[in-house]
């Protein structure tokens, strides 16, 4: 479970976050931190979690209403990412789990597999190298006796 980050900062301009529970129109639930902007719109801001009536759950840290900083994303099928968002996508290090075991460990960027990661198979085999999105030109098997 991701832990809440304790210096979560509020930029000048925003009001302070205070915590409150929310239903959107679409069924999607948020019970977290947010603020009031300028236009007084409620933005998810600091550590909150987020159910879409679909069944996709973030936990995590905002910022400005979007997934900002250190989360976990599960979805519905099994499959889950932890690690670093910024502007809701995966980006620098993370850990994308399949649902049927697979996982790849390593640097995303735009949501996409993207630098140095370690990927591990069904059986459980490592594998390292580069990683561009689907391509893995020159992956090394990491051999565990």
């Amino acid at each position: 479970m991701i832990q809440k980050e304790k210096d979560i900062k509020v930029d000048k301009q925003e009001e302070p976050t205070t915590s409150g529970e929310f239903i959107f129109s679409n069924n999607d639930r948020y019970k977290g931190e947010y603020y009031l902007n300028e236009n007084g719109v409620i933005q998810r801001h600091g550590f909150g979690t987020h159910t879409t009536s679909s069944g996709i759950v973030y936990s995590g840290c905002w910022k400005k209403d979007k997934m900002n900083g250190k989360g976990q994303l599960r979805y519905p099928s099994g499959a889950t990412y932890e690690g670093e968002f910024n502007d809701n996508h995966y980006e620098g290090q993370g850990v994308y789990t399949w649902p049927e075991g697979c996982a790849y460990k390593g640097s995303f960027s735009g949501s996409k597999l993207q630098g140095n990661g370690t990927f591990s198979d069904i059986h459980r085999q490592n594998w390292i190298g580069q990683f561009h999105f689907k391509a893995a030109p020159g992956l090394r098997f990491i051999l565990n006796l």
